[in-house]
């Protein structure tokens, strides 16, 4: 691993980051869904469609927040700008854990668009470190980190969701404070100063981060695929937890048993395949492959009968975990240092437009065809809607001039003044 200026400190920090927010989040996630029900007096199907339009609250804020933190980390660097998105989602998880009325529970979801930067941020630290060869094997880490707070999160959160539907959202919040005090104190910024560039409103806002994106050779294409592939994936998350109440009656600690497989073969295959895969083979092959087992793992989900199918079939998590890293080398690759945090911003912005959609179409389907009028039932339409857009992904993507795609191999596209 060659990181630019031996900053390998920073480098551990910023995945210890990414691994205490995934299993921040994982701790609530196992709750949530019955947390809705028990608020709200609702059941399974209007839990699902309230989900879907808290979902669209937190991707429409960061649609406008990510390019907005994107330049603002080009300018003032990765370090206050993680810190604040820090604080911000602890404050999320202590209102969270308040909440008694699905208004609130709104609330927390603005609070966790408007600072949920910590990704964007970590990614662009991350661009910092590292040279292009190795970004795809980097980003992985990330990915890496992701899966192991997974992994403990969702378990941890199953077993102390026994205890209270409340407990999990105060054990994220003590953790991720816990990261804020430790980044705080022992995080150097990534950005040097002399890659730092002046913050300009007009680049700061959506429209303006489509221009800027245009300017660069290769990137619009390229984001449009992470935006489609974004809405794919957003299956998982949207439904995942519903998914095992209504298929198959999970209790909170099964669904956290599933959440904490997902997470442990995610980290396994991001750490030891990811990197090796891409250097060997190369980016292009990389998401290929990923979107092909993506596509059939969605399919097998969809039409699932039994439990031990579903745990089954999380082995298609190992092809499809080449997909975001490969991809997030290609966008990285196409802009200059000081342009990163930009460049991350647009990759946010585009997965804030793959969350308002996906929650449109996906959450519907679902919350329908588990609904007592549904002509049949069917838990598994959300992943048919993942398969339509994942195929599409897939076709834009082989669509590319592989000039495009092996983004890795080319020079920065130069910076617009």
């Amino acid at each position: 691993m060659r990181i630019a200026g031996g900053k390998r400190s920073a480098l551990y920090f910023v995945l210890v980051t990414i691994f205490i927010d995934a299993m921040s989040f994982g701790l609530a996630n196992p709750v949530l869904p019955r947390l809705i029900m028990d608020i709200g007096k609702v059941d399974v199907s209007q839990a699902i469609a309230i989900t879907g339009a808290m979902t669209v609250t937190l991707a429409s804020l960061q649609f406008f927040m990510g390019p907005l933190l994107g330049n603002l980390s080009d300018r003032y660097g990765r370090r206050p700008i993680l810190l604040v998105a820090l604080a911000g989602l602890a404050g999320n998880y202590v209102l969270m854990a308040m909440a008694d009325s699905i208004a609130l529970l709104f609330v927390g979801q603005m609070l966790a668009g408007i600072f949920g930067g910590t990704i964007g941020t970590c990614q662009a630290a991350i661009a910092d470190l590292t040279a292009k060869e190795d970004r795809a094997h980097n980003f992985g880490l990330i990915g890496a980190a992701f899966g192991l707070g997974f992994i403990v999160g969702p378990a941890l959160g199953g077993l102390l969701g026994e205890f209270g539907q409340r407990m999990p959202f105060i054990a994220a919040a003590i953790l991720t404070f816990i990261s804020f005090a430790f980044g705080y104190f022992k995080f150097p910024d990534t950005l040097r100063p002399e890659d730092r560039r002046a913050f300009n409103w007009r680049r700061a806002n959506p429209l303006g981060a489509w221009q800027s994106m245009r300017s660069m050779p290769g990137m619009g294409p390229a984001i449009l695929v992470i935006m489609l592939w974004n809405i794919a994936g957003a299956v998982y998350p949207l439904t995942w937890a519903y998914y095992g109440i209504a298929r198959f009656n999970w209790s909170n600690g099964m669904i956290g048993l599933s959440l904490a497989i997902v997470g442990f073969v995610t980290a396994i295959s991001q750490a030891f395949v990811t990197g090796r895969f891409v250097r060997r083979y190369g980016e292009r092959k990389a998401v290929i492959i990923g979107m092909a087992g993506g596509i059939l793992t969605h399919l097998g989900y969809a039409f699932a009968t039994q439990s031990w199918v579903a745990f089954v079939f999380l082995i298609g998590f190992i092809p499809q975990s080449l997909v975001g890293p490969a991809l997030m080398a290609i966008v990285s690759s196409r802009a200059s240092a000081d342009r990163q945090g930009e460049v991350q911003g647009m990759a946010a912005m585009a997965q804030g437009i793959g969350g308002i959609v996906a929650p449109l179409l996906i959450t519907p389907a679902m919350s329908y065809f588990t609904s007592p009028v549904a002509p049949f039932q069917f838990a598994g339409a959300g992943f048919i809607v993942a398969v339509m857009f994942a195929l599409v992904a897939f076709g834009r993507f082989m669509s590319l001039p592989r000039s495009t795609v092996n983004a890795s191999k080319l020079e920065p596209a130069p910076l617009i003044h």
